[in-house]
C-alpha cells in the first residue's frame, strides 16, 4: 500500500512539473498579443485611424500618419496614389517591381529591406481568378528569405486603390502576412515605397 501511495505522489509530482514547465502559448493567447502589439504600435506611432466611410469620403485617400482599417484587418496608409492615369492599374498577368522594407512589430526590429540595395527589386505576377486574386513571387529578398513564391496577401489589398508607382504604408496582421507570419502569429509593417507596373 505505501508503495502505491509513494508511487502515485511521485506522478503528481512529476505531473505538476511538466506543467510548470509549459511556456507554450494558446493560438487565442498569440492573437491576443498580436492585437495588443498592433495596438501599442499604432499609438507609438501616432497613427490616427479612420473607418472605411471616412476613406471612402476622402477619395480613397488617407492623410500623413492616418491609417485606414481595412475589412481584412489591414491597416493602410496612402502616401503616394502613384500615377495620374486612373486606367494606370494592376491588372491580371501584370509584373509587379517592389522596393519595401519590412519590419516585426514583436520583435521591435527591420526583418528585411531592399530600399537600400539598387541592383535588387522584388518581383511578382499578379494574378486573378474567378473567385481570388493571389501574387507569385518569382524574384527578390522575399522569395529567397521566406523560401515561398506566396505574395503576402495583405501586400494585394493596396492595389484596389493605387495605380502604378504608388507609395503605400501598411500594417499586416499575421493572417494575412507571409507563410512565416500566419506560422507564429506575428504582425508586420511594411513601407512599400514602389509598386511598378512592369511594361
Amino acid at each position: 500500500m505505501k508503495k502505491l501511495i509513494l508511487s502515485f505522489f511521485s506522478l503528481l509530482v512529476l505531473t505538476v512539473a511538466f506543467q510548470a514547465c509549459d511556456d507554450t502559448k494558446t493560438y487565442a493567447e498569440m492573437l491576443e498579443e498580436e492585437d495588443q502589439a498592433i495596438d501599442d504600435f499604432i499609438k507609438e506611432n501616432g497613427i490616427k485611424v479612420i473607418s472605411q466611410s471616412e476613406f471612402y469620403a476622402q477619395d480613397s485617400m488617407t492623410a500623413e500618419n492616418e491609417y485606414v482599417q481595412l475589412a481584412s484587418g489591414v491597416y493602410m496608409n496612402i502616401v503616394d496614389k502613384g500615377s495620374e492615369d486612373r486606367n494606370d492599374t494592376v491588372k491580371a498577368n501584370d509584373i509587379v517591381l517592389v522596393r519595401f522594407m519590412e519590419y516585426s512589430i514583436l520583435d521591435k526590429d527591420t526583418t528585411l529591406s531592399n530600399l537600400n540595395a539598387p541592383e535588387t527589386v522584388d518581383e511578382f505576377r499578379y494574378t486573378v481568378s474567378s473567385s481570388s486574386i493571389a501574387g507569385i513571387f518569382i524574384s527578390g529578398y522575399m522569395l529567397s528569405y521566406y523560401s515561398s513564391t506566396a505574395v503576402p496577401p495583405g501586400w494585394l489589398v493596396p492595389l484596389s486603390y493605387v495605380r502604378d508607382m504608388a507609395h503605400v504604408k501598411l500594417i499586416v496582421p499575421s493572417k494575412m502576412g507571409h507563410q512565416t507570419a500566419s506560422q507564429y502569429v506575428y504582425p508586420y509593417f511594411y513601407d512599400i515605397r514602389k509598386y511598378q507596373i512592369y511594361k
